[in-house]
């Protein structure tokens, strides 16, 4: 058994180089959200030197919040800014000696392209202009998934370690309780369910059937990198392989 475990990176958060030993996936911020041409950079540079897939983590224009409001965009203007922040990292990944492999919407763009079909679509439409070719992450069992498949792209999809889930199985909002498993113990035993027996407990108790290709450790937190560290270790001892997506 394997499993892809992916970090957005060029956040801000000063643990990205540390990050990039332990992950084999990384989506990198693309400045529209956080980062800039130096941080995108840097990161890209110590994700080749650690064999770590490199994407692309697109954004609202929306860098004032996080890329976490609430936006009505025109899909025309979803695909231009799609086009424009993937465009601006393959550009350095391109220079600096590798390959653009995946691209991974941030923040509110992936929140609401879950459950809005016509997003998804300008989304996946900007990723297939840019190169039909790479892979694009979303969240798993959702209406992203779907939107990639129609686009012609291949689809990973992901699931989230410290992260509740509702029993529709989308994420729980980070308004509401219980949108963040901040018990590690808790966050190790979703991961193994989702990994391992595909499926994840939600927020009323109930069961929802996953298919996990990628899990998402978020590197923003007061201890990302050890739990990221723990995640490793326990899927490891499980006889779990850690490798990215093909």
């Amino acid at each position: 058994m394997e499993i892809d475990l992916n970090a957005d990176l060029g956040e801000g958060a000063g643990s990205d180089e540390a990050l990039l030993a332990l992950v084999s996936s990384a989506n990198i911020a693309c400045g529209w959200h956080a980062g800039d041409a130096r941080t995108m950079r840097l990161c890209v540079r110590w994700a080749l030197d650690h064999g770590v897939a490199i994407g692309a983590h697109p954004s609202f224009p929306d860098r004032e919040n996080f890329g976490r409001s609430t936006m009505h965009l025109p899909p025309a203007e979803i695909v231009s800014g799609v086009l424009y922040q993937v465009g601006a990292l393959a550009a350095i990944v391109k220079a600096e000696g590798g390959t653009l492999a995946h691209v991974k919407p941030h923040g509110a763009l992936y929140n609401q392209a879950v459950k809005d079909p016509v997003l998804a679509d300008a989304i996946c439409e900007a990723v297939r202009r840019f190169d039909p070719g790479l892979r694009f992450f979303g969240l798993a069992g959702s209406g992203m998934i779907d939107a990639a498949r129609r686009a012609g792209l291949t689809p990973v999809e992901e699931v989230f370690a410290d992260r509740g889930y509702m029993p529709d199985g989308s994420l729980v909002p980070r308004s509401q309780p219980g949108a963040l498993i901040e018990d590690e113990e808790e966050s190790l035993a979703q991961t193994l369910s989702l990994v391992r027996d595909h499926r994840v407990t939600t927020i009323d108790g109930s069961t929802v059937a996953v298919n996990a290709q990628t899990v998402c450790l978020h590197g923003d937190g007061a201890h990302a990198l050890a739990f990221a560290r723990r995640i490793r270790e326990r899927l490891t001892a499980e006889g779990i392989a850690i490798v990215a997506t093909a």
